[in-house]
């Protein structure tokens, strides 16, 4: 095919209804997939900040928005609601398995529409063996839903410009894109993509997606203004230099030998004919798996760094069309073995991220040092405020005296708590103090509270590290 500037939407050809059983099979098991084990797996503080925020009155909620975290409303908003049924690590999580559910039946669906259903169902099988997927898929944030949303809005474009005789086609695309934006504002660069491609369409489709992608931009727009007008809260975002794109494998993938594989197949998908798919809609998925890196990273240099490799993960699934269509291309033989080896290469992370401390951090096994080695009379004291959400969740009234809290509820304009301000005050006749800490042992000195307790003629006695870099650290204190 020869891609020109005068490009015309290929007549709708009459064929069968296509078989919708297949992709909504591979939702299920990715949603299945996904609930296996998310029980097991300690909150992490991006969590604990979802379930701090859900929490809170609608009231409570918008006051929140107003001076932190005001682009995850919608999120937040939807949470609000669903943990009125349950706060279990499961059910928080569940909302996410749902989301890799949605975009991986999405997967095999577009797909087919580009190649074959072996093209759609092997990129379903490799989105859901991807250890990222079920990183995420267990996480309660909403980066599962960003790239089913970025999978719909795909869905959505390639609808409306190769079957131009359905009636509403284009507004659908418009609401897709404007769902994308409610989910995770960065998802938006997906929609880059689309643009790049619709430009070599032709001079008929073009004006169309423009009005479409306008409208569907507006409400991430504002949440993206929200968002800068609050960047204080990432203030914690160095600015990136190159090296961050050889840790592209590894975003992707969930470990840097499933991306490396992933890497490998989506590759060879552009230069293999056999899959059956135009090369213009070939092309998008590669600038939908490779401009919003590039445009986060000259985000960052340009304006504010924003470069978080979690922010990418909607355009995981360009990946996985792309291997998908290379699979389909491939005889059976070497195609099976292919993926046979991106299902080994991503098992070994499929049961890392189980582990208890599979989010990098382990609030459980802290709360149980307490409980086993705390003794009555314990006071326990927070090096940072917003740290107090983890251990009450896991440890609840089993905790030693909490000193420092001066009120039951958080503060209405962040993820801390109320506390006192003498720390020496609040520990006038205690002789055992607990100190809960971002870090290693070597963290202890960048710890003020720590710096107090010595004055006040404490010493370290013992500490135990919980959680993986950079964890948290629980040690004891006594006179």
């Amino acid at each position: 095919m020869i891609i020109t500037g005068t490009r015309r939407p290929s007549p709708p050809v009459p064929a069968r209804p296509a078989r919708r059983w297949p992709s909504l099979v591979a939702g299920i098991v990715a949603t299945l997939v996904c609930v296996a084990g998310s029980s097991t797996v300690s909150h992490s503080s991006d969590e604990l900040a979802t379930l701090g925020a859900a929490r809170r009155s609608a009231g409570g909620l918008w006051e929140l928005a107003l001076h932190i975290d005001g682009h995850f409303l919608p999120y937040y908003a939807f949470m609000h609601l669903w943990l009125e049924f349950g706060q279990a690590e499961w059910w928080m999580r569940l909302p996410s398995a749902l989301g890799v559910g949605v975009a991986t039946a999405l997967i095999a669906d577009l797909g087919r529409r580009l190649g074959s259903w072996p093209a759609g169902l092997a990129a379903a099988a490799v989105y859901v063996a991807l250890p990222s997927v079920s990183y995420h898929g267990q996480n309660a944030r909403s980066y599962a839903f960003a790239a089913a949303a970025a999978v719909l809005a795909t869905w959505a474009l390639h609808r409306a410009v190769e079957e131009p005789g359905r009636r509403r086609g284009w507004w659908g695309y418009a609401a897709a894109v404007a769902l994308l934006g409610c989910t995770q504002v960065f998802a938006l660069l997906v929609a880059v993509s689309h643009l790049a491609a619709v430009a070599l369409y032709g001079r008929g489709v073009l004006p169309r997606a423009l009005t479409c992608l306008a409208a569907g931009f507006v409400p991430g727009a504002v949440l993206a203004a929200a968002g800068f007008a609050e960047r204080h809260a990432i203030s914690w975002i160095t600015l990136p230099g190159p090296g961050v794109f050889l840790a592209l494998p590894r975003m992707i993938g969930g470990t840097a030998l499933a991306g490396g594989a992933l890497l490998l197949l989506a590759a060879a998908a552009p230069f293999l004919r056999r899959h059956g798919a135009d090369r213009l809609w070939v092309a998008l998925l590669a600038c939908w798996a490779l401009l919003p890196p590039l445009l986060l990273f000259a985000t960052s240099h340009l304006i504010t760094p924003v470069y978080v490799d979690r922010y990418l993960f909607a355009t995981v699934p360009a990946y996985a069309l792309l291997a998908g269509l290379a699979l389909a291309a491939l005889p059976r033989p070497p195609a099976g073995l292919a993926l046979a080896g991106v299902l080994a290469a991503g098992f070994p992370g499929q049961l890392d991220v189980r582990g208890e401390d599979g989010h990098h951090e382990n609030y459980p096994r802290a709360a149980r040092i307490l409980a086993a080695e705390a003794r009555p009379g314990d006071a326990l004291v927070y090096g940072r405020s917003s740290l107090r959400q983890g251990l009450l969740y896991y440890g609840g009234e089993g905790l030693p005296d909490d000193v420092m809290l001066a009120g039951p509820d958080p503060l209405p304009d962040s993820f801390g708590y109320p506390e006192h301000a003498d720390l020496a005050a609040a520990l006038t006749g205690r002789d055992r103090v607990w100190v809960i800490w971002r870090g290693g042992s070597e963290a202890a000195a960048r710890v003020a509270r720590v710096a107090v307790l010595r004055e006040e003629g404490f010493v370290r006695a013992k500490a135990w590290r919980t959680g993986r870099v950079p964890g948290m650290t629980v040690a004891l204190y006594t006179r």
